[in-house]
């Protein structure tokens, strides 16, 4: 019996076609015909000043960090729970990564964790919307106003997701988005950066094309063009974009598959998550999430491990996430410690994510239910 994927990716509708099209019109680098069409899209679902298509969203935090000016000496605090682009893109600019906890609902960036780690040195907040469920904006908000700290918001899981009625992606300065394969619209390996403050579009545009106004140029704005600005090359094939665009186009019939897919799961496991002690995403008032991905909290380590091996066994690719950065070899050098992010410990090796992605069948998600069903209850397993 074939193993039913973690992810695997499925074409939504004229990807091939645009591809073809791109080809045809040899404009293949970027910033082409699909590439400004993504970003209009973007644009508008967001209500953005700028978007700008980026090779990857690592990419787009980079320039985030560019684009704030970060310093060696300043401080960047956001979650320790969140994949390590979030913090690499400012350590790289010298920066200190000051690791704060999440909340044990959502496994967002705790608010009150957020404060505590806030000095006069922190020169960006970084929150990152886990699962593409909303973080808690007004709370956050207030504390970054209060403080003066520009946000970053790390948005690769909430592309489609709200909090309180407001695009998630709109609540930054500037905000990142992904295209990787796993996200709900993809081609393959891809971001885009969000620039919600439009003072900072010019130059952000400078940046992604080497430091230079080689934009500007190609637009006819300029007779020629030449090195303004610190930057690197952060365009993307105008190839992926129409991979991209296509996506974009089918974006609502991908979010409703993608919500049943995930409300099938919390549907059908809901009363074994009740039996066996394991926890399933809480979804606070006010927030839309897109459907991201699904998890399982198992109430302990040996019964994640016990699950996960019992999924392997069924041919289900189950998964963890992220490990504790703080407690990474990286983390500790910057004075991470055990006990520094007690919920991010205890989630980290607790949690399970179950097949989610375009290309899972209805078949093959019911094998995976029934394979999750079939798991003795965890309290006689702990």
């Amino acid at each position: 019996m074939a193993t039913v994927p973690f992810n695997r990716a499925a074409l939504a509708g004229r990807e091939l076609d645009y591809i073809r099209d791109a080809v045809a019109s040899m404009h293949i680098s970027g910033d082409g015909p699909f590439s400004h069409r993504c970003e209009a899209v973007l644009q508008d679902l967001l209500g953005a000043p700028r978007v700008l298509l980026t090779t990857s969203c690592t990419h787009a935090l980079e320039m985030a960090a560019l684009l704030l000016d970060v310093q060696p000496g300043d401080e960047v605090v956001g979650p320790s729970f969140t994949f390590v682009s979030s913090f690499n893109a400012f350590v790289l600019r010298g920066a200190t990564p000051v690791f704060a906890d999440v909340q044990p609902g959502t496994l967002n960036l705790d608010p009150a964790s957020l404060e505590r780690r806030l000095t006069p040195r922190t020169r960006a907040i970084v929150v990152m919307h886990y699962a593409g469920v909303g973080c808690d904006m007004d709370a956050i908000g207030a504390i970054a106003e209060r403080r003066g700290i520009p946000i970053v918001e790390d948005n690769a899981h909430g592309l489609f997701g709200a909090w309180r009625g407001k695009p998630l992606g709109s609540f930054g300065r500037l905000a990142t988005l992904s295209f990787h394969e796993t996200k709900n619209v993809t081609c393959g390996e891809g971001g885009a950066l969000v620039v919600n403050d439009a003072a900072l579009a010019e130059r952000a545009e400078i940046l992604r094309e080497k430091g230079t106004d080689r934009s500007k140029f190609f637009r006819g704005e300029v007779d020629k063009y030449t090195w303004h600005d610190v930057g690197s090359s952060y365009v993307p094939s105008d190839i992926l974009a129409a991979f991209l665009f296509a996506q974009l186009e089918r974006r609502d019939a991908i979010q409703r598959r993608r919500l049943a897919q995930w409300h099938s799961y919390r549907d059908a496991l809901a009363p074994w998550a009740e039996a066996t002690g394991a926890s399933l995403p809480a979804i606070p008032d006010g927030s839309e999430h897109p459907g991201h991905l699904f998890y399982v909290l198992l109430p302990s380590a040996p019964a994640r491990d016990a699950f996960l091996a019992h999924m392997r066994e069924q041919g289900v690719g189950a998964v963890f996430h992220y490990l504790p950065l703080h407690l990474s070899p990286m983390g500790r050098r910057f004075g991470g410690r055990p006990g520094d992010c007690p919920v991010t410990e205890r989630v980290s090796e607790r949690l399970v994510r179950l097949p989610l992605s375009g290309g899972l069948t209805d078949e093959e998600q019911q094998r995976v239910i029934a394979a999750a069903l079939a798991f003795a209850p965890v309290r006689r397993q702990c």
